[in-house]
Parts: structure tokens; C-alpha cells; sequence
């Protein structure tokens, strides 16, 4: 089957909007080049799974469309299909993990409109697949696929399609990566087009499957993910976007989550713009392509906004962890009067900040062990903080490195 995302374009004019495709100026000027960023973010249900979830349902026939359809999805395929549910008449049956973010949920349960029944199973985005693709065969349903299936990966490719149309000359396009959707579909078109755009694939470093397959040869099935990036972290690429993708990507690429959560704020608090995790991969990707885009006519496609607040704590906390910021400690007090008060005063330094103190042990308090969560302003006053505490007889271990402490304790 070929693609043709153009005929898609069509078919979505009346229910997607043409994102904007928005020049940034404090990026340009950080990497020396021209920054675009392709707003998803602002789609109808803030990310672009709209697009290939209604090209798909809207093609089904009547008989179809009775029968109802089913998907499974880790938030935003859930928020596409339930809105085209809604504007079809049909209706459906929507799987998503049990850790799904509750504003997913309920922006999922508000563009059904009533259309959807919503099942939360598993812990990830495979182990409700299973559960879906058993439904669906069940109760002879019609099933829509969150990126494996050639028509919506056309969907996902009137991205590029608005791309193309914006900014004609475009350079490098640089696009998050999850099942393979976003990236098989606006690859392919744009390649189609001009096969010297630069096309560079983003994954977060805890969900590698895209590259994990580019490296065997095929989709492998992956033992374990990192969910925090719940957008763009599944076990295992689909064998259709792996072909795709192998075919037109010039460049494969993992971030850091930390590094992600970092991005996220600074987008929100210099350009106001709220994104969720996999919709930050494209810019957080930004420092280690800077030499080879300097110059260049960039895009990043922000591929959603859908961020439950209840989570920017959290996205805090791991943003200053990954800065060097952040740093937890078990401290054994010398057991002599005042070591508190000459902990705060002769150890800490005049900008350090304890965010976190408890002692461990329920027995023997005040003289026993204490966990201590201190927040630096500066990552070099680290290794000074150390030596300070190490001067004034504290024993210490410190708990970022020591993943297995870090996680029990923290």
C-alpha cells in the first residue's frame, strides 16, 4: 500500500487544525540556526494522534462503524480515537494502562462525548494491548491501531505535509519517536519530496525500541522500559514503522529523562508553553546535534501538550537531579551536642538549601542515621559540600550514586 498523506490532508481539513509552525528565537540564537517548532500541542486534543486515528476511522465502512472499534494506547491515540468516535457516530471501546496520567483520562472520557467505554488495565502500554487485541476479537470489533497500520501513519504524515507547505525549505526535521508513527509518516512524505532534509528520530533513553531495532535488523521486544515519557515509551516498534523508519531516518538519537524534564520547564517558563514529556524530545535532542545544524533551517515537532499538572513535581525534582542540583544523602551525626546546629551552619553552604530531612530509624532518634535532601544553586558547589562534611567528621553515602538506595530510600 502506498502512502499518501496528501489525500489525507484532504480528508482531515474539516476536523484537525493546521497547527502553527512557530520560529523561536531563544533557540535560533542558542544554536546558532533557525529553530521552528511545529505546535501540536495546539491540536484539537493537543497532540497529532488525531490525525492518523480519524484518517483511519473515517475510511471504515458502515458496517464497520456499527460494529464499533477498539484501541489501546498510553493517552493521546485514546484522546484521537474517542474525539473521531464522537464525530463519526460510532462507538468505542478505549484500553489504556492503569499508571495512564488522570488528566489523559478524563480529557479522553470529555472528547468521547459518551461514545467511549474506558477499560485501565496493565501496567504499561503492551500489557493493555493484549487486552484490546483479545476484545476486539471477542466481541468482532474493529480495532485501530496506534501506529502500525498504513493508514495511520498517513495520518501522522499531514505533519509533514503542514511542514512542507510553512517552510518550503526546510533543512532538518526533528521528531520524537514511540511506536514509529509520527516519524514513518512525516519521513516518508517529506523524503518523497526532498530526500535532502536531514530526518533525526528521538527516543528517551529509558525506552530505546527504535534503535534496539535499527541495531538488530527488526523490532525486538524490549525486557523492560522506563515509563516516565508514558508518550513515547513502548517495548516493541511496529514491524511497518520499523521498515519505514529504517528507510528514510538519517539519524537515531536517546535523551535523557532528566534532561527532558529540564526542557519541559524551560519551555514553559521562557515561552509559556506547556508539553508533555515525549512532546519535549525534539528540543531537549538540540545540544547534541548543534554542530551539524548550525545554519540550518531546523524544525522540532512539540508532538503534545497533554501534562498533568499533579506530575510538574515530580518533573522538578528530576530536572534538578539530572542538573547536578539535587543531591540526597544518608548522614550519621558525630554523636557530641550541637552536630546538628554545625551541620547547618559550617557545612552548608550560604546558597545550599535542605529540602528533605528525616531521621531512618524510628528507634534511636536524634542520634541515628538521617536521610538529607539538600538543593544547590550551582552544580560545582558539589564536590565542596563533600568536603566539608567529610572535614567535619560526618560520614556520608551519597545516594545518587547508589541507584538501589536511591530508589528505597527516595
Amino acid at each position: 500500500m502506498k502512502l499518501d498523506s496528501s489525500a489525507a490532508s484532504l480528508r482531515l481539513a474539516d476536523v484537525v487544525k493546521h497547527t502553527p509552525l512557530i520560529y523561536n528565537l531563544k533557540l535560533s540564537e542558542k544554536y546558532n540556526c533557525a529553530v521552528y517548532l511545529k505546535r501540536e500541542d495546539m491540536q484539537v486534543v493537543r497532540s497529532y494522534k488525531l490525525r492518523g486515528a480519524y484518517n483511519m476511522i473515517s475510511q471504515l465502512t458502515g458496517e464497520e462503524l456499527g460494529r464499533g472499534i477498539v484501541c489501546a494506547s498510553a493517552g493521546n491515540h485514546a484522546q484521537g480515537v474517542a474525539f473521531s468516535c464522537d464525530k463519526l457516530g460510532t462507538k468505542g471501546v478505549i484500553f489504556m494502562p492503569e499508571i495512564t496520567p488522570r488528566q489523559k483520562v478524563k480529557q479522553t472520557e470529555m472528547f468521547g462525548n459518551g461514545s467511549i467505554k474506558l477499560v485501565l488495565v496493565g501496567d504499561t502500554f503492551d500489557d493493555c494491548l493484549l487486552e484490546a487485541l483479545a476484545y476486539t476479537k471477542e466481541h468482532n470489533m474493529t480495532f485501530i491501531p496506534p501506529f502500525d497500520n498504513y493508514s495511520i501513519i498517513e495520518g501522522q504524515g499531514t505533519v509533514g505535509v503542514e511542514i512542507l507547505e510553512d517552510l518550503p525549505d526546510v533543512e532538518v526535521v526533528v521528531m520524537p519517536i514511540g511506536g514509529g508513527g509520527l516519524a514513518a509518516g512525516v519521513g516518508s512524505y517529506l523524503k518523497g519530496r526532498n530526500p535532502d532534509i536531514k530526518l533525526i528520530g528521538i527516543e528517551p533513553e529509558g525506552a530505546p525500541s527504535m534503535l534496539k531495532a535499527f541495531e538488530h535488523g527488526g523490532p525486538v521486544t524490549l525486557p523492560e522500559i522506563n515509563r516516565f515519557v508514558d508518550g513515547a515509551s513502548v517495548k516493541r516498534v511496529g514491524n511497518l514503522t520499523y521498515e519505514l523508519c529504517a528507510a528514510v531516518l538519517d539519524e537515531m538519537l536517546l535523551v535523557p529523562e532528566g534532561k527532558i524534564c529540564t526542557t519541559i520547564l524551560k519551555l514553559y517558563n521562557e515561552d509559556a508553553i506547556v508539553v508533555e514529556p515525549a512532546g519535549a524530545l525534539a528540543v531537549t535532542a538540540l545540544d547534541q546535534i548543534k554542530d551539524s545544524i548550525a545554519g540550518k533551517k531546523v524544525v522540532c515537532v512539540i508532538s503534545g501538550g497533554n501534562n498533568d499538572i499533579e506530575r510538574m513535581q515530580e518533573i522538578k525534582e528530576k530536572s534538578l537531579l539530572y542538573e547536578g542540583l539535587k543531591h540526597y544523602f544518608i548522614v550519621r551525626f558525630p554523636q557530641r551536642p550541637g552536630a546538628l546546629k554545625l551541620f547547618v551552619n559550617n557545612v552548608l553552604g550560604p546558597h545550599d538549601d535542605i529540602t528533605r530531612f528525616e531521621f531512618i530509624k524510628k528507634t534511636n532518634r536524634e542520634n541515628g542515621p538521617a536521610l538529607v535532601g539538600i538543593e544547590l544553586t550551582n552544580s560545582d558547589d558539589y564536590q565542596a559540600l563533600v568536603e566539608r562534611m567529610k572535614a567535619f567528621k560526618f560520614e556520608i553515602i551519597e545516594l545518587n550514586n547508589d541507584q538501589t538506595l536511591f530508589e528505597y530510600l527516595v
